[in-house]
């Protein structure tokens, strides 16, 4: 600057004194604000601004490029925060049942509405079926009260219903197509000496009919080779039951619903299926074992079929 522009008389500098709202002048858009010498490299995008003092003397021009680095840093900051955010709220909501998530609702993933279920409670002073002094793993409640109520809606299957509630072995072995696997299953619960069955069945607005039987033994090591060795392979079950002449094991049936102390033996019929597609499963819990059989005219939805083993399960749990 010239020596011209550093001179000011006595009156520049009353009138400056009679105008103190008078804005200081505006710099050219290349300059760049004054940074106190102590200020970090990359400023936290969530401190709160440096108040620079207007008084204290310009500070040396920085580069162009070192500007336009400091604005990149800026942004950068500012995704990366934004990012953690969105990604802690996705977290959350995989983390919600489906039911906790708005607009979710159960409805529409095909699930029934089944009714608030419970376990029958045991008689006095009987222990749970897996508590460690009930070393035969006897279920000690009503067999009758642990088989699944039907879904809201459902029409219950009157051939299933027996007599005081406990079900004829033909009626139970008709389950099986071949008329020979019928007779070595009938031969098989008398070996292991069956006590009593217990069944339910029905049939939903969908056409999906449903069919579960409960078979108590004296004790769990019993029904557990029953199952084990004699009618649920890894692949397959050893015998085929209607409607299912291939089967196959359900590798879709998710792995983290399973049931502590019950095994489950999921299967679905292999296409091509015939009029009907069936999905069945076999559980060993304690004494008793189950099997639960589901079929529908051109196929079989995989959900409730995976619902109502689950709620069964618990139930013998």
């Amino acid at each position: 600057m010239t020596e011209q522009t550093e001179q000011t008389t006595p009156v520049e500098q009353t009138e400056q004194a009679e105008q103190p709202e008078q804005a200081p002048p505006v710099e050219p858009q290349d300059a760049v604000p004054p940074v106190p010498e102590a200020a970090p490299a990359v400023a936290d995008p969530l401190a709160p601004p440096v108040t620079v003092d207007p008084l204290a003397p310009p500070a040396p021009r920085v580069k162009k490029d070192r500007r336009v680095l400091r604005a990149v840093l800026r942004w950068t900051a500012a995704v990366v925060v934004f990012g953690a955010v969105g990604t802690s709220a996705a977290y959350g909501i995989t983390r919600m049942e489906r039911t906790d998530v708005p607009g979710l609702a159960t409805e529409t993933d095909g699930r029934w509405d089944y009714p608030t279920i419970s376990k029958p409670p045991l008689p006095s002073g009987s222990p749970a079926p897996f508590a460690d002094a009930n070393k035969a793993g006897a279920h000690y409640a009503d067999l009758r009260k642990l088989v699944l109520p039907a879904p809201k809606g459902a029409k219950a299957d009157a051939a299933l219903r027996g007599e005081d509630g406990w079900l004829a072995r033909k009626t139970f072995l008709a389950e099986y197509a071949e008329k020979a696997d019928r007779e070595a299953t009938a031969q098989l619960l008398t070996d292991y000496g069956l006590r009593h069955i217990a069944a339910r069945g029905w049939t939903t607005q969908d056409g999906t009919h449903t069919r579960i039987y409960l078979l108590q033994f004296n004790t769990a090591a019993v029904a557990d080779e029953v199952i084990t060795t004699k009618l649920a392979n890894y692949d397959s079950p050893q015998y085929a039951v209607r409607g299912a002449a291939v089967t196959e094991r359900d590798e879709k049936f998710p792995e983290r619903a399973a049931v502590d102390e019950i095994t489950r033996f999921a299967y679905t019929e292999s296409k091509p299926y015939g009029a009907e597609q069936v999905r069945q499963a076999y559980l060993s819990a304690g004494d008793t074992l189950a099997l639960v059989v589901q079929s529908r005219k051109g196929t079989a939805p995989a959900v409730p079929f995976q619902q109502t083993v689950i709620l069964q399960s618990q139930l013998l749990g």
